[in-house]
């Protein structure tokens, strides 16, 4: 990839539909990924178990956004679940160029002034392309989930795209759809205008209605 492929350029890759990953932590090569298949999570059918609920309505986490990305995506590239991960340096030095941009986005949960849990991802008009996410807490990560679409939803997306199908994701809703479904959802998302930063964080109970409720 060209030494002059910048926080631009991935936008426009992100635009069209393709996006960057690594072989490994220590490879510094950054390949474009056009899945023929797409993971997606509908905002307007985003499922959180009993169990959770509960767990988003006693709020054992401060939620926060965007005060520590580099934190969180440099968590989700040394996660100890992970054996290994497709976030390299060159990626890592783009995201945060892109945050410094207004156009990626963290959310966190912090637990006795520690980061415990996160996940950070890109906004492009209408569109949430998340990225990764990590926990060192039971639930943390599902839990700034949950508050990433209320978010969304209060925002105004209409696309959270999750890249690849995984049976985690399958709990939340998540469905797998051909790439020209995805290309069709992803050109109406750009037509539409939202603000990430422009929603208010709502407490636990709070995200949970703003979920529930009709879109």
């Amino acid at each position: 990839m060209s030494a002059r492929f910048g926080p631009r350029e991935l936008l426009a890759c992100y635009a069209r539909g393709v996006f960057p990953m690594a072989d490994a932590r220590d490879d510094e090569r950054i390949f474009l990924i056009d899945p023929e298949r797409r993971g997606v999570i509908p905002l307007d059918r985003f499922h959180v178990s009993r169990r959770l609920a509960r767990t988003v309505r006693s709020e054992p986490f401060e939620i926060r956004f965007d005060t520590a990305f580099e934190q969180v995506v440099e968590a989700c590239a040394t996660a100890a679940e992970r054996d290994e991960t497709w976030i390299n340096l060159p990626i890592e030095r783009m995201y945060s160029e892109l945050a410094a941009l207004g156009f990626a986005h963290s959310v966190e949960c912090w637990k006795d002034g520690e980061l415990v849990g996160g996940l950070y991802g890109v906004s492009l008009k209408g569109a949430f392309f998340g990225e990764s996410m990590f926990s060192r807490a039971r639930d943390a990560s599902k839990v700034a989930l949950v508050h990433l679409v209320a978010r969304l939803k209060m925002a105004g997306f209409t696309l959270l795209d999750a890249q690849f199908m995984t049976d985690h994701l399958a709990q939340f809703g998540a469905e797998e759809i051909p790439r020209a479904e995805y290309q069709g959802r992803l050109a109406a998302a750009l037509a539409v205008e939202a603000d990430f930063g422009a929603a208010a964080t709502c407490a636990g109970t709070g995200a949970l209605q703003v979920i529930t409720q009709a879109s």
